[in-house]
């Protein structure tokens, strides 16, 4: 399968046999360039503008939005109910993570998450291979947050996400915050990343950083 990273929370999975999946679609004032692809299935993790811009992906694709169980193109999905805040959803309201299975790699979105996860939160995500881990904090969790959340779901591989960069404005940090707190990464001089079921099999968590496709 196929990883891409278009900014902020917006990425590409692409399967070996070509189904596509866009998760948390932003519109153009969010600063990134939109994703000019045809989707399968775009999932939304909550209504909020730089994550729901479901008319700005062509193809007709299918949109998941709400928690639950579907298989859709072949590919099994879980939504799992989360909150957007760390009160409960008072302030921001539901986020929903999502689980994909794509060519036997389980990947996990966690959309905007607002808060460490609860135990039963981590039993219904599963077993996670790629984790796409907000880190920015304001809005999401940020870098202490993240690395817990890492460490309850201990994935092979973990993408930070929905982090400052040079074409966002959002009061939110860097990712050298969650870097550091992980003991480390890999930047990835590219916005794609090529991931196998060998390559997910075993050992600690590698924190990969992609460049955001321009």
């Amino acid at each position: 399968m196929r990883i891409t990273w278009f900014g902020h929370a917006c990425f590409g999975l692409v399967s070996d046999s070509g189904i596509t999946i866009i998760t948390d679609p932003f519109d153009e004032t969010v600063g990134y360039k939109l994703p000019d692809v045809q989707a399968d299935i775009v999932t939304v993790s909550h209504q909020h503008f730089d994550h729901n811009y479901v008319k700005g992906v062509s193809g007709n694709p299918e949109v998941v939005s709400e928690a639950g169980d579907y298989r859709i193109k072949g590919i099994p999905i879980k939504g799992v109910k989360s909150y957007h805040d760390d009160q409960g959803g008072s302030k921001r309201g539901i986020n929903i993570i999502y689980v994909f299975e794509i060519d036997g790699v389980r990947v996990c979105h966690l959309g905007d998450l607002g808060h460490v996860l609860a135990r039963e939160q981590v039993e219904q995500i599963g077993a996670v291979d790629v984790l796409l881990v907000p880190v920015g904090g304001t809005y999401t969790i940020d870098a202490s947050a993240a690395t817990s959340v890492v460490s309850s779901l201990k994935p092979s591989i973990a993408i930070p996400m929905h982090y400052k960069t040079d074409r966002i404005n959002f009061p939110i940090e860097g990712v050298d915050e969650f870097l550091e707190a992980m003991g480390g990464g890999t930047r990835v001089d590219d916005h794609t990343l090529e991931v196998k079921k060998q390559d997910v099999e075993g050992g600690e968590t590698r924190v990969l950083v992609l460049d955001y496709k321009s």
